[in-house]
């Protein structure tokens, strides 16, 4: 099966230029100026002069479209799947909240179910927020399930996820986490820092043991004090750390989202939805986490106040990065090629031959046109 996808425009780090895209069985062949004969093709598809992108990743998002993946159905990750595929997510990791080992298991049971049978996007694995969380920056995460990091207990987690674990984030301030952290890594799991209130010191040994991801940085950590430095300097200092960055214009101010950015680069900054079951929804009410939400103006909110994760999207992340001035090819990158890295996702996230064809085309407001699947129309 050979696919022509004809007149497109691709980014590059001196801007976007035009070309055509040849697929054969779901890789990409050849990136060329000429089309040639298109009868040679079974099936031509034309870019009318649209920006084409890898397909995106998402390493966290919880829920959408009404579905919170913790419930323990496949109905709810199958319903995430398909809207990360409309949005231009082509792959993510079913990531979790704090709660009981029972409940972690029925949604690890669920998605092994799911995995092979995506009516969307393809599942790369579980990223596992908790329950291994500080209390004093719990966000959203339900207190009444957060506990030390147990090793007896993630053994017992691997042994039923039957190797989708991919990413875990833990507190490295807390008792056992050093512990914890060898143990994920011989595992070749990205050992992330999250909801942490890790002093500067905590986090250098923390990098040193293993420690090479941040989730959501800047939130549900401590704020950068001149005397008191923190986890987040430590992150943005050292080389090797990659941080994820909610861009939704209410998770971290434009000016951060530059710095992040300066100092990282896109090849250390993953842009992330964080997003819950209001994503693709709209306003209302909702439970999260054990919690009731409220979603006002795209906002989701705690009764408190406190944030409760997002309702970005990642083709609307795209479009937040490049309005608060990341170049378009850094923040493709971010969103793409990047997360792929991180991951170790060696076949997707790039448009270079001998790639799976995964890609998504955008017209100029970072709307979804169409999705491509290892060459296969989906959207």
């Amino acid at each position: 099966m050979t696919t022509l996808m004809k007149n497109i425009q691709i980014s590059g780090e001196k801007g976007t230029k035009a070309a055509h895209i040849i697929i054969h069985d779901g890789k990409i062949q050849k990136i060329t100026d000429t089309v040639g004969d298109e009868s040679e093709y079974d099936t031509i598809i034309e870019g009318q002069n649209q920006l084409l992108i890898p397909g995106m990743i998402d390493v966290h998002i919880h829920g959408a479209n009404h579905y919170d993946m913790m419930d323990g159905t496949t109905k709810s990750i199958q319903e995430v799947s398909k809207k990360c595929l409309e949005t231009g997510c082509t792959g993510f990791l079913v990531t979790s909240v704090t709660s009981s080992l029972e409940q972690l298991l029925a949604m690890i049971e669920a998605t092994k179910q799911v995995v092979g049978n995506e009516m969307g996007a393809k599942i790369l694995g579980i990223h596992l927020e908790g329950p291994y969380l500080n209390i004093e920056k719990k966000g959203m995460q339900n207190p009444a399930f957060l506990r030390h990091p147990d090793l007896d207990e993630m053994k017992e987690i691997m042994k039923h996820a039957d190797g989708l674990i991919r990413m875990v984030t833990i507190a490295p301030e807390l008792p056992g986490a050093k512990e914890m952290i060898a143990y994920l890594k011989s595992q070749d799991i990205v050992v992330a820092a999250g909801h942490t209130n890790a002093t500067y010191e905590e986090a250098i040994d923390a990098f040193d043991r293993g420690v090479t991801h941040i989730t959501h940085c800047c939130n549900a950590m401590p704020q950068i004090h001149h005397r008191s430095p923190g986890i987040t300097t430590a992150a943005l200092e050292r080389d090797g750390v990659s941080v994820q960055a909610i861009v939704d214009n209410v998770h971290l101010h434009p000016g951060i989202v530059r710095l992040m950015h300066k100092v990282k680069t896109a090849d250390q900054m993953v842009l992330i939805t964080d997003a819950l079951q209001a994503m693709g929804v709209g306003d209302g009410d909702y439970q999260f986490g054990g919690h009731h939400v409220t979603v006002t103006d795209g906002v989701a909110r705690l009764d408190d106040g406190t944030l409760a994760s997002s309702t970005v999207t990642m083709n609307e992340a795209l479009k937040v990065s490049t309005d608060m001035a990341i170049p378009l090819h850094d923040t493709i990158k971010m969103a793409t090629t990047t997360p792929a890295q991180i991951l170790n996702e060696n076949n997707i996230g790039r448009i270079e031959i001998g790639k799976d064809a995964d890609l998504v085309l955008l017209n100029e407001n970072f709307e979804v046109i169409s999705v491509l699947l290892k060459g296969e129309i989906a959207i």
